[in-house]
């Protein structure tokens, strides 16, 4: 007979991290400089979040369940949708605006939202696919903008509605189990898919990204999320940030190098986040002495593994370089590369090799390797298959799926991406699936020679795809941007590869171009690199 515990029932879900917020952490900072009245403290965050909620419910006529859109940026204004939207019982999706047209009708559409909130900046962007979007009822702009848009009939303001409207100042009970949350995939492949997560999901997400071996926040620090808010929850840092009280800069829709290295000087930033672009971007500046990132202490990175150079560069910097990854399915943290303790006194060239590695799952996730068989591979670190992971902030569906999907086959989430895995659970994630170069029946990842020939002193950019070969059925072929003044070669590329990889990985092509594709998040776009190599074929 089990016995139950004798523990409160107390529901885990975005109220208690609010809680935390409003009455612990109240005079923690949100810096919001792009915006009027951008200083704002938590505490004065709050009630403009439970004015915002108020609004929605008696001004909108939002429901428990409805989806409320945002098309903004990194904003305190943002902040407020992020808490108010979830604590009235409605869903927030978080549109991502570098998508096109189609995709982003088609999202809105699927996920039917009822209201859309717009950063003013965006408002005429917005107007251009508004006349597809049959389902919002309401258009509500955040900041300046103009007053009449093509394809909008009316715009409410924000400010003007938080300003009007008296702070809720009792919150309806919210399950821990229902949505507070909606965000869709990148749509590499195929249209965008919704992952819908939960108020526990997101709580718990909070608790293992703030553990020491995790990102490891503190009311101490100071966060400067250079990932989007519309991108995966923003890798759940408006969250996990007021969780532990730490505070917020809010860069806006200002990413460039000038603008993130003036914000961490000028705000003691002491934690930073972004994709590996965004980091190779600001090295120049710090390696020139233009840019002060004395007071950061770490930069955590993900979205595409980085290059040897970068991390050796910001460790040599004294920052603590740290990969993470995950994915939109995943909540979207799910891996840290800390060191481990047989790591413990590692320096140097073999620190970076352990900070190469995709790392160890979060606590409360459970990850496995899988050969094509269908068995579990060994934890030998050599033996390759697909990652797979499950747990309580991992997805279990796709947001209105009409049909199953076999990526969620037997409760465990299938990643796409291939790994090997050592004995104490350190894993490497060596390439995306459709990505390894398969050639001669054996694997060549991308990954690794993208790492590798970013080294190289005359490639600012690279990426590795496969292309048909009579004989090898795939050859890799290297795609590469040259550093302004210089022209690689094929040799000279080869040449520098030769002590780095096997010698049947190196290249058997060079292709320069003067830009690389990326998706709307700052991934490689290889799906459209391959349709422009479709015609190469090689002996």
């Amino acid at each position: 007979m089990t016995i139950p515990g004798l523990m409160q029932p107390t529901p885990l879900n975005i109220a208690g991290i609010f809680d935390r917020m409003e009455s612990v952490y109240a005079d923690g900072e949100v810096v919001s400089p792009h915006i009027e009245g951008g200083r704002t403290t938590y505490g004065e965050l709050a009630e403009r979040i439970r004015r915002l909620a108020r609004a929605l419910v008696d001004d909108l006529g939002v429901k428990t369940g409805d989806r409320v859109g945002s098309f903004a940026f990194n904003s305190s204004r943002h902040m407020e949708l992020y808490f108010a939207v979830p604590l009235v019982g409605a869903v927030l999706h978080t549109v991502n605006v570098r998508l096109f047209d189609e995709q982003i009708a088609y999202i809105v559409d699927h996920a039917d939202d009822q209201v859309m909130f717009v950063d003013g900046e965006l408002v005429e962007r917005v107007g251009e696919v508004a006349p597809k979007l049959d389902c919002v009822r309401t258009w509500v702009r955040m900041g300046e903008s103009p007053d009449r848009v093509p394809g909008i009939d009316e715009l409410l303001d924000h400010d003007e509605l938080v300003a009007a409207a008296a702070p809720l100042e009792s919150l309806p009970e919210i399950d821990e189990s229902a949505a507070c949350g909606l965000c869709y995939t990148s749509g590499t492949t195929g249209m965008p898919k919704g992952v819908l997560s939960s108020h526990r999901a997101m709580w718990l997400h909070s608790m293992a990204t703030c553990m020491t071996d995790s990102i490891g926040l503190s009311e101490s620090d100071r966060v400067l999320p250079v990932v989007p808010m519309f991108h995966a929850f923003g890798w759940g840092l408006p969250y996990s940030a007021p969780f532990t009280g730490a505070e917020l800069v809010l860069h806006g829709s200002d990413s460039s190098p000038e603008t993130l290295a003036r914000l961490i000087a000028d705000e003691n930033v002491t934690v930073a986040a972004g994709v590996p672009t965004i980091w190779k971007s600001l090295l120049p500046l710090v390696k020139s002495g233009e840019a002060d990132i004395s007071s950061l202490r770490l930069i955590f990175v993900g979205g595409s593994a980085s290059p040897r150079p970068l991390i050796e560069a910001y460790q040599e910097a004294g920052v603590d370089y740290l990969q993470v990854w995950g994915m939109t399915e995943t909540g979207p943290l799910a891996c840290a590369s800390r060191p481990r303790r047989r790591h413990r006194g590692v320096i140097g060239n073999a620190l970076i090799d352990v900070k190469e590695r995709t790392g160890t799952i979060l606590p409360g996730l459970e990850a496995r390797v899988v050969g094509e068989d269908g068995s579990v591979c060994p934890r030998d670190g050599q033996t390759v298959g697909e990652l797979q992971t499950r747990g309580p902030w991992i997805a279990s569906a796709y947001f209105r799926s009409e049909e199953g999907d076999d990526r969620f086959a037997d409760g465990w989430l299938r990643t796409g991406d291939m790994a090997t895995m050592e004995a104490d659970g350190f894993f490497r994630i060596v390439d995306r699936a459709k990505d390894l170069v398969k050639s001669g029946g054996e694997w060549i990842s991308s990954v690794d020679l993208e790492g590798c020939l970013l080294g190289h002193p005359e490639v600012a950019d690279a990426a590795v795809v496969g292309v048909r070969s009579a004989k090898w059925d795939e050859r890799p072929v290297a795609v590469v941007v040259p550093v302004a003044g210089t022209i690689p070669t094929l040799e000279s590329v080869r040449e520098f590869l030769s002590d780095k990889v096997a010698k049947w990985w190196l290249p058997d092509e060079l292709v320069i171009v003067d830009e690389i594709p990326k998706t709307s998040v700052g991934k490689l776009d290889k799906k459209v690199l391959r349709d422009q190599l479709s015609d190469m074929e090689l002996p």
